[in-house]
């Protein structure tokens, strides 16, 4: 567990071939080909329409990497918040998944965004592109035009979705060229400002049972094209309960239910591709950190955007960056990785950025290791600082996810 829960190198954007881009445990290259980013892309090519993004553009290519077969229908599913050892470690609940851990193209971990969160993971996956390109890089940021801090999963305070989130998506670009795409998901979900900004353009299905949801993918199957299904319940106990408790067990085992449902309701020769947006980790009470008690840490930053595991730190009137981040630095040592914008930027953090994006981002960017959180109980909520279970750095737990294949 501790080598899960070390910082990871941050995963880099591209087309390289998979044996250049694994994400291994020794401090290999990550990403590339094998990322989050590069599912729809090869998606699109799978099924014989292959489209090209900002950050991909040869989609072929991302197909063999990833180990996609051919195929004229395809259903990709994203499992939030079911990163690769959470589900490795809980294989003993989930017959169907283990059969697909039991194939050695699927024992390899894939890399998502950072943040591993899921809005710029959405808008990652949704557009095959990263986060300095769709301006959504955390679940809380910077709005340019007002000041104020946004929150991006339902745009409050926020820059309108489509003029915050202006690359095309992959779904978009395939109803162009008249293919066939389809979203199943719950009904709540079809105008809202995270669909539209991260996941517009495929014909919605909204159903309310999880059995309707996935039935309405396995109809839309039969016509070429894609289909994408959303399930949202392992992120969404494992905040509230921790992802190792009962709670989250029993949902894994009935997400895996679903999934092997999935399979045999799917018509045949279907293209069956599971992933999810990021991973969990069990936050430490003993390691959480209140910017509210620590002047030090506090001292010269004006709003503090972001998560407890991956912070954007903005700085007051003529606080130069540097200085802050030093601050931290010395205070954190290990426990987190600390970088300016022009650091991270230079890293590759958010893949190429944009002008327009830069300002969103964080003057300082903040990585916590171990089981650390950083919270501020000035202007967040006590569940919000106390939850068990969290997300968004770049350890393996967070980062790593599955990419799993088969066919119905």
């Amino acid at each position: 567990m501790s080598e899960l829960l070390g910082l990871t190198p941050t995963a880099r954007y591209g087309d390289g071939a998979a044996d250049d881009t694994a994400g291994d445990t020794a401090g290999g290259a990550r990403g590339g080909a094998l990322h989050l980013s590069a599912i729809l892309p090869a998606a699109s090519a799978a099924i014989g329409h292959p489209i090209g993004t900002a950050v991909h553009h040869d989609p072929a290519a991302l197909q063999r990497a990833l180990g996609l077969p051919d195929a004229t229908s395809a259903i990709v599913v994203l499992v939030d918040g079911l990163g690769y050892w959470n589900l490795a470690m809980r294989l003993g609940h989930a017959p169907y998944l283990r059969s697909l851990m039991n194939e050695t193209a699927n024992q390899r971990p894939i890399a998502t965004c950072a943040p591993s969160t899921t809005v710029a993971a959405m808008a990652t996956f949704g557009t095959g592109t990263c986060p300095g390109l769709t301006g959504m890089a955390g679940y809380t940021q910077l709005n340019p035009v007002t000041g104020k801090l946004s929150q991006l999963i339902q745009f409050t305070d926020a820059i309108p979705p489509s003029d915050l989130q202006r690359q095309p998506t992959v779904f978009e670009r395939l109803a162009l060229r008249d293919v066939r795409v389809t979203s199943c998901g719950l009904p709540k979900f079809k105008d809202s400002p995270l669909t539209e900004a991260a996941l517009r353009g495929p014909a919605y299905i909204g159903g309310v049972t999880p059995r309707d949801r996935l039935l309405a993918a396995c109809e839309s199957a039969k016509t070429p094209g894609l289909t994408y299904l959303y399930i949202r319940d392992a992120d969404k106990i494992g905040h509230s309960y921790g992802w190792d408790s009962d709670k989250w067990i029993g949902v894994f085992e009935r997400i895996d239910a679903q999934l092997a449902a999935l399979k045999r309701n799917a018509p045949r020769g279907t293209l069956i591709v599971v992933t999810a947006d990021h991973g969990m980790i069990m936050a430490d009470p003993e390691q959480r950190i209140d910017i509210a008690e620590e002047p030090q840490l506090s001292r010269g930053v004006r709003v503090v955007g972001g998560e407890p595991r991956a912070l954007m730190l903005y700085a007051e009137e003529d606080e130069p960056a540097g200085d802050i981040a030093h601050r931290w630095r010395e205070r954190l040592g290990g426990l987190a990785l600390v970088r300016t914008r022009d650091e991270a930027i230079a890293q590759g953090l958010f893949g190429p950025v944009d002008d327009r994006v830069r300002p969103m981002l964080g003057d300082v960017l903040v990585a916590a290791g171990e089981s650390v959180t950083i919270v501020d109980s000035r202007t967040q909520s006590d569940k919000a600082t106390h939850l068990p279970s969290v997300h968004g750095s770049q350890s393996m737990m967070e980062s790593d996810i599955p990419c799993l294949i088969d066919v119905a």
